[in-house]
């Protein structure tokens, strides 16, 4: 049978594949090297690493405003508000990201093939 110029035995032979890696992933078992190459930056350590830093900047921030509200002497005002404006900056960037990435994704899902 023909389904959209791929005949069933494709579609079999993808849907086993698909299966074949779900259960390497199931059993733990490492990604291909290619994944893993140094040379090349996965996205999603980027984008994990680009949330911890804003994670990271975020609590700094809120430690700066405690100890500035308990009395303590070595941190200014001035200090703890920067930190929180580049606390918000930085927030407010990874969420333009995302609307940006969503969009994309999006558009490419509207795409006619």
């Amino acid at each position: 049978m023909n389904v959209g110029g791929i005949d069933k035995t494709r579609i079999d032979a993808m849907v086993a594949q698909l299966k074949a890696a779900a259960a390497k992933m199931e059993a733990g078992t490492s990604p291909p090297p290619a994944i893993t190459s140094p040379n090349k930056l996965d996205f999603a350590d980027a984008l994990k690493s680009s949330l911890d830093a804003v994670n990271a900047k975020q609590s700094a921030s809120q430690e700066l405003g405690k100890k500035f509200a308990l009395g303590d002497d070595s941190v200014s005002l001035s200090d703890v508000m920067i930190s929180m404006q580049k606390a918000s900056i930085s927030f407010q960037t990874t969420v333009q990201v995302r609307n940006k990435l969503v969009s994309a994704y999006h558009d490419i899902m509207n795409m006619q093939i």
